[in-house]
């Protein structure tokens, strides 16, 4: 039995469809894996008609149908990604905040950036559920909003915003599998409630942006931290050590420790952008060393994007 699949755009005709799932149900693994091979190869149109299956009775069909439509969707993904890295990426360092209580519809940047990561998990994770991941940093905001007083001065904002992810919910940084690449994936920080720096803290500042709270991301040479800015106060706040407050003076001795040295622009915002670049060359070093060199070549693609 054979599916004549062509190279160019096609739409298979009926019997075609049926024969597709005969040899992709076959207990021969090696069929199933050329029929699979060449139907992605031919990047068909009316790709959709399988979608059911991935429902079927059948598990072996089930499994791989469900296998190729996740691939098509990852490829999807990754061209909505790079898409995005080349020309929706900008942004200004995310250092304007408003007052307590502000809208974060006005605050473009957190939103570019929040799409981005979104963006970036539906490459690894295909199908995932990017509106319920937003509702859910939308209850922390609302969480952490019926907290705070009227007059929120001095770092009340930050033991809020702790009590609540560190606290309440448990978010603590991933020490034992610090180069696991699921640190990465905001989707996965909020499953899992763990991280690394750079992960907790965009959690940390997409939180607190819903509700106005002005923080910044500071991506220092071998950590990355979150920096709470008002016109008379400044703080930075360690969220994969639980929202410890360090000052100034912490960093620079952090800086001052390490091989390259303090800097002023080490503490410098980041902007969407370099939070994104930063997050990918992280994931191709992991890939890299992991010796995954598909996934590894599309952060070299995103890199090279967001590098311009």
């Amino acid at each position: 039995m054979s599916v004549p699949l062509h190279a160019e755009r096609s739409a298979l005709t009926e019997a075609q469809k049926a024969a597709f799932l005969v040899l992709l149900a076959d207990e021969d693994p090696h069929v199933a894996s050329a029929i699979r091979d060449r139907f992605l190869q031919t990047s068909l149109a009316d790709s959709a008609w399988l979608t059911p299956h991935m429902r079927s009775s059948d598990p072996v069909l089930r499994r791989r149908s469900s296998e190729i439509i996740g691939e098509l969707s990852k490829r999807a993904a990754d061209r909505r990604f790079l898409a995005f890295c080349q020309h929706q990426a900008e942004g200004v360092p995310l250092e304007e905040a408003g007052s307590i209580g502000t809208s974060r519809g006005r605050f473009a940047d957190a939103d570019r950036l929040e799409e981005g990561l979104w963006l970036l998990a539906a490459t690894r994770y295909p199908f995932i559920n990017a509106e319920g991941y937003t509702a859910l940093l939308d209850d922390y905001a609302r969480e952490a909003r019926a907290l705070l007083p009227s007059d929120h001065e001095g770092f009340k904002p930050l033991a809020i915003l702790n009590e609540i992810l560190f606290k309440k919910h448990g978010y603590r940084g991933n020490e034992k599998n610090y180069y696991d690449a699921e640190n990465s994936f905001l989707n996965r920080v909020l499953d899992r409630k763990t991280g690394n720096p750079i992960s907790l803290c965009v959690l940390y500042f997409l939180v607190a942006r819903r509700i106005g709270i002005p923080i910044i991301g500071i991506g220092m040479p071998g950590h990355f931290v979150c920096r709470y800015q008002t016109a008379s106060e400044e703080i930075y706040v360690d969220c994969f050590n639980q929202g410890k407050l360090l000052t100034k003076a912490d960093c620079v001795r952090f800086l001052n420790q390490t091989s390259v040295g303090f800097q002023e622009g080490f503490l410098a915002a980041s902007s969407p952008r370099q939070i994104l670049l930063r997050i990918c060359t992280n994931l191709h070093q992991i890939y890299a060393q992991e010796g995954q060199s598909a996934e590894n070549a599309s952060m070299q693609r995103y890199i090279l994007a967001l590098a311009k």
